[in-house]
């Protein structure tokens, strides 16, 4: 018991580290950039709350808890910006040694289950993958339009950028979906997103 109980102490202290891990995002209002660990919180409430417009019936718990350890592995990854095309290449192979290393940390079978939740994430089938997905994508989103699309400008985002990666939503909730396409659109015509297609 004591060495079970130290071992998950030692994941718990471990994961503080996640509130170092500084996004590009930043907070609404104008704030400051966000870390990790307030994307996850955000992400997770935001599940709860939106859960009603998931395109499929989702076991809520398994996607508040995909939520608030798919970045864990940030701590030794660190976060890929979602346009930067050039660490995409070495992302997966990074969060693979990071996900081994910080879940073993843990007792056998609960760094069992949280690998299998996550990589259920990563894989992306799942109704709960799809929905916690959209939370992805829709969280950043949301703040990023509320300063005006000030990190799109800053990163010289493109349509066409955007809309790929926001595909991912529309399999989680088509509903979500139109409200981020109108959010979208609202920021192209404001030249806050450039509009790189003749679409």
């Amino acid at each position: 018991m004591k060495e079970r109980l130290e071992k998950q102490l030692e994941f718990i202290l471990e994961i503080d580290k996640e509130k170092n891990i500084i996004r590009q995002t930043h907070l609404s209002g104008g704030g400051r950039q966000e870390n990790d660990a307030e994307h996850a919180w955000h992400m997770a409430i935001m599940a709860y709350l939106l859960r009603e417009y998931a395109n499929e019936e989702v076991d809520i718990l398994k996607v508040i808890l995909m939520c608030l350890i798919h970045d864990v592995v940030e701590i030794d990854a660190g976060d890929t910006y979602a346009y930067d095309e050039e660490g995409k290449k070495t992302q997966k192979q990074r969060e693979d040694a990071a996900k081994e290393r910080i879940y073993s940390l843990l007792p056998d079978e609960q760094k069992e289950e949280l690998i299998k939740l996550f990589d259920e994430f990563e894989e992306n089938i799942t109704p709960e993958a799809k929905f916690a997905h959209a939370m992805d994508n829709l969280q950043p989103l949301l703040l990023n339009d509320s300063n005006d699309g000030g990190d799109w400008r800053e990163h010289n985002v493109t349509k066409s950028q955007v809309y790929s990666r926001q595909s991912k939503t529309k399999e989680g909730s088509r509903i979500l979906y139109e409200y981020t396409d109108k959010l979208l659109q609202k920021n192209i015509e404001k030249g806050n997103i450039k509009d790189d297609t003749s679409c």
